[in-house]
């Protein structure tokens, strides 16, 4: 198995169980691979493991997100994507989000940084698109965060409720809540 699969492989575990409850059993388990084999492609143990899925995710949100937005499209064409890939991204908000589960006990002392800087461009990029539709840079940085507030806010209503409608109704909203005047 590539290293690059045992990669796609952890990042459930990592998503759902965040870095304290990632453990080496449940990461041998998801990736059928004895504890000698995952130290094989991550000398460092869990800690290497957590930033190659943080990385992982970093490339996926720079395809997949980040590029679509710095596109030439309308702004609303480049949100309504960001939005549809998203929703991918989250499986309708079944999937935790990786900011927050990694954002708690030892991960935060090890990942802060990282974590922040991602939600920092994700934030201004998003700021720089609404700017774009001659919105002030004040308000537009006030959407993109209130984007991210929503996002985080029907994630935590599906895991909690197990009702993935207000997450689905808070991501098609997203590109006329970011845009509207």
């Amino acid at each position: 198995m590539s290293k690059k699969e045992v990669i796609a492989k952890i990042i459930p575990v990592f998503r759902h169980y965040g870095y304290e409850g990632a453990t080496i059993s449940r990461l041998s388990e998801a990736t059928g691979l004895k504890k000698a084999s995952l130290y094989h492609h991550f000398q460092k143990g869990k800690e290497q493991m957590a930033e190659a899925v943080l990385e992982y995710i970093g490339d996926w949100f720079e395809e997949n997100v980040f590029a679509p937005l710095h596109s030439n499209k309308p702004a609303s064409v480049r949100m309504k994507v960001m939005s549809q890939k998203i929703d991918e991204f989250y499986d309708s908000g079944q999937i935790p989000c990786v900011l927050a589960v990694m954002s708690l006990g030892e991960a935060d002392n090890l990942f802060h940084q990282q974590l922040e800087q991602s939600l920092k461009k994700w934030i201004d990029t998003l700021s720089k698109v609404i700017e774009e539709t001659g919105v002030e840079p004040k308000q537009a940085r006030q959407r993109a965060e209130d984007a991210m507030i929503l996002i985080q806010g029907a994630l935590v209503l599906v895991r909690v409720t197990k009702n993935t409608q207000p997450f689905k109704r808070a991501i098609a909203k997203l590109p006329q809540i970011l845009l509207d005047s």
